[in-house]
């Protein structure tokens, strides 16, 4: 079958691109982009490359040589995925060179020299060094993305029409990513790389307010194949519900238990935030800030997101969980998180400054306007409490500067 290739991604210049156009024409829609020009000042455009543009591989075996990390054998499947073997950063750099591939031959094998090629894949940098976004080291191979378990694997491959009836049918755009270019791929989209010559990629998944509710959907379909698969024991298991969980968590990297634990904690550093922005700013305009603006959308789209929690309780009631609002305020974790949120909103909406740097600042404010205090429930147990916290916190502040500013 022939790929009906519909179009180009548009390509923009970042530095000409505000967030809020971002948002509007990309975000919202949910639609791809190219964007250029943003990558200029990044320290890895320099350190981790050669005078002649090639991956600097040297550089990485001195400062990472002992890292364990998982590589892909791009010329192997198991399952649904790539076949992967565990070496050190300095085993993959020496394998790299050793079969790295002649200039100008044709990159679309995945074999050279009679071996395989080599694709560093999902190098978690957390891990190692506290930034939050994953490495991709390869040469010319190719690597697909989304949800794995039902997407076809290679679309260059003679795919199943019986199994993926309408795959003839898709419309397809393409792009060539050049060097220090970004490129979003928007929620649920399936995408697939061919790398045309040896990269080194950085790879962020991340969610926010516009794309929450693909978590969710995700979390609970993954949910609901992980029970489906276990259903025979059912009977037999002691808590048939916990293994669910622990087995969602392992195939998804998170279970509902993880998920109501990061809505709770996002949408109080929200909060934090938002009650600083009104102390600092005068009551009549204060809902004019992009930044109050940002912060109250990410507090009510939390809040549809657990009441579609809330909807299926029969399958997540038991959620074995405890949260204390005031507690929570005097968590050094949860100060970092502010801290970290708080400077995002400030490089986002640079028109504004935002004194974010000390965490004392902005969760005195919080405990000055006294909206814990105030609720009837302080703690958080279940999605439903946190739908009636975030419900009192905006009525408490409409109450505060008046309905129409909030």
């Amino acid at each position: 079958m022939g790929l009906k290739i519909a179009g180009q991604i548009e390509k923009v210049n970042g530095k000409e691109l505000s967030y809020r156009e971002f948002v509007e024409r990309y975000m919202e829609k949910n639609q791809p982009v190219v964007l250029t020009g943003l990558m200029d000042d990044w320290r890895a455009c320099k350190d981790w490359v050669t005078l002649n543009g090639q991956p600097n591989l040297q550089f990485f075996t001195t400062h990472f040589g002992k890292s364990r990390v998982q590589v892909a054998d791009c010329g192997g499947r198991e399952f649904t995925d790539q076949k992967r073997v565990e070496l050190s950063v300095s085993e993959f750099v020496d394998q790299w060179r050793e079969d790295s591939v002649p200039e100008g031959r044709n990159g679309s094998t995945h074999v050279v020299r009679g071996k395989p090629l080599l694709y560093l894949k999902d190098w978690h940098f957390v891990k190692e060094l506290g930034l939050l976004f994953m490495l991709m080291f390869s040469g010319h191979t190719v690597g697909q993305q989304i949800n794995k378990k039902s997407c076809v694997y290679n679309i260059f491959d003679d795919v199943d029409e019986t199994k993926f009836p309408s795959f003839n049918k898709v419309i397809w755009l393409e792009c060539i990513q050049e060097q220090n270019e970004i490129i979003f791929v928007p929620s649920g989209w399936y995408h697939q790389v061919h790398n045309l010559e040896d990269t080194i990629s950085i790879n962020h998944n991340w969610f926010n307010g516009y794309n929450l509710f693909w978590v969710w959907d995700l979390l609970l379909r993954d949910y609901n194949e992980a029970k489906e698969y276990i259903e025979d024991i059912k009977d037999i298991c002691d808590d048939f519900e916990g293994l669910c969980q622990r087995n969602l968590a392992a195939n998804t990297g998170m279970n509902f238990y993880d998920f109501l634990i990061f809505l709770a904690h996002m949408s109080l550093a929200n909060l934090v935030h938002l009650c600083k922005v009104f102390r600092g700013t005068e009551n009549c305009v204060w809902s004019l800030s992009p930044m109050a603006q940002q912060l109250t959308f990410n507090l009510t789209s939390i809040q549809k997101i657990a009441l579609k929690m809330k909807a299926t309780e029969e399958l997540t009631r038991n959620y074995r969980f405890h949260l204390d609002f005031r507690d929570t305020l005097d968590d050094p974790e949860f100060g970092k998180l502010c801290s970290v949120l708080g400077r995002t909103y400030e490089q986002i909406h640079k028109q504004q400054r935002f004194d974010c740097q000390t965490k004392e600042g902005s969760i005195n404010a919080i405990r000055d306007l006294n909206i814990i205090g105030t609720c009837t429930s302080q703690d958080c147990t279940n999605p439903e409490d946190l739908v009636k916290f975030i419900d009192h916190a905006i009525v408490y502040l409409r109450g505060i500067y008046g309905e129409e500013n909030v």
